[in-house]
Formats: C-alpha cells, structure tokens, sequence
C-alpha cells in the first residue's frame, strides 16, 4: 500500500494506493491466473489451457501456466498491440490472432483442441485469486472504511468484496468505471449482462 498524502490532504482523508502495477506482468492478472492454475488436475494440466484476452490476462495467465509448465494457448484479436502479443509469447504461450469474434473463436479452438478454459473474469478461481488483493488491503490497513475497485469483467471486485466483506462487512465497497467503458452500468441499466 502507498500513502498519497497530498491528494489524501485535498480530500481530507487518510488516502492510500494498492500498486498493483509492481506485480509481475504489471498487473493484478496473475494473482487469479495462478490460483486456477494450481487448481487444476493433473490431467487438465497434461491437456493444457486457453484463454482470450487483448493484454493484461493474456501476459499474466501466460505467466501463470510458465509456472507450472503447463502448455498454455490464447487468442487475441488481430489488432492487439504487437508488444502486448510479443510479451504473451515471451512468457511461452502460443499466441492465436483472429479477425473473428475472440470468444467464439477461443471456444472453437478449446473444443478442437479438447483445452481447458481459463476465463478472465467468470471463473470462481480467478475471482479468489484477485480476492487476495482485499486481504492484502486489510493486512495493511486494518482500519480501511472504504474501498474503490476498478471494474472490467466484473472478476477484480468480486473477488475483492468477497474477501474484504468476509473479514470486515463494514467496508464500504465502490466500483469505478471509466467514462467511455462503463459496461457494468449500461448492463444495470439494461436489467441483463451486456
């Protein structure tokens, strides 16, 4: 954790950042990949894994199945930064670009293959491996009140308020979303998941 005293001073709170940028592969994406990798069976392992993603799951599932040596395969969309495709295979995954619809053709390539499917969000391993970081929160800051989470597929704060809450159920949990990819609220308002 990192104090911000000068924007903590602004806001006239004891304010603090959760860095998760210093994690290998710069972000928190590791922490849920490596849990599901431990949790599987020494046969998923032999079959090997695949996920889709356009970055940050890509590097730290790659990362995650390195660890356990387990083949490790993940389609992304063709217009993916090259750097972000080059440091997937830099941690030894094979690396599938498409121009179709990356879910459909990640299920189509699993199902060929007869892979195991590591989601990036949906999948109750991942989510308790992202849930370390709320546990990690309230070692560091036992007294924390609130908690602002950033929200993409939704596996971050789940996995975040399910640890926090189940230590501490007075933190108030608030999820955050950029202006321009606020898919959470759109679906909210929707009444369905987008």
């Amino acid at each position: 954790m990192i104090p911000s005293t000068s924007l903590g001073k602004r806001t006239n709170t004891r304010l603090h950042f959760k860095a998760e940028v210093f994690q290998k592969t710069g972000s928190f994406k590791p922490r849920g990949a490596i849990n599901k990798m431990h949790h599987l069976t020494e046969e998923e392992r032999r079959r090997g894994v695949i996920t889709l993603s356009s970055g940050n799951h890509a590097q730290g599932f790659a990362y995650a199945a390195s660890l356990f040596g387990i083949p490790a395969t993940v389609v992304m969309p063709h217009t993916t930064p090259t750097s972000k495709v080059d440091a997937t295979r830099g941690y030894g995954a094979e690396v599938i670009l498409t121009e179709d619809d990356v879910f459909t053709a990640c299920l189509e390539i699993q199902k060929e293959r007869n892979l195991v499917m590591v989601h990036p969000f949906d999948d109750p391993h991942v989510v308790a491996g992202q849930g370390t970081i709320g546990l990690e929160i309230l070692d560091d800051l036992p007294e924390v009140d609130v908690v602002f989470v950033p929200i993409g597929g939704g596996g971050l704060i789940s996995g975040i308020a399910t640890a926090i809450k189940s230590k501490k159920p007075a933190v108030k949990i608030v999820g955050v979303e950029p202006i321009g990819a606020s898919a959470l609220r759109q679906s909210l308002q929707q009444g369905r998941v987008g």
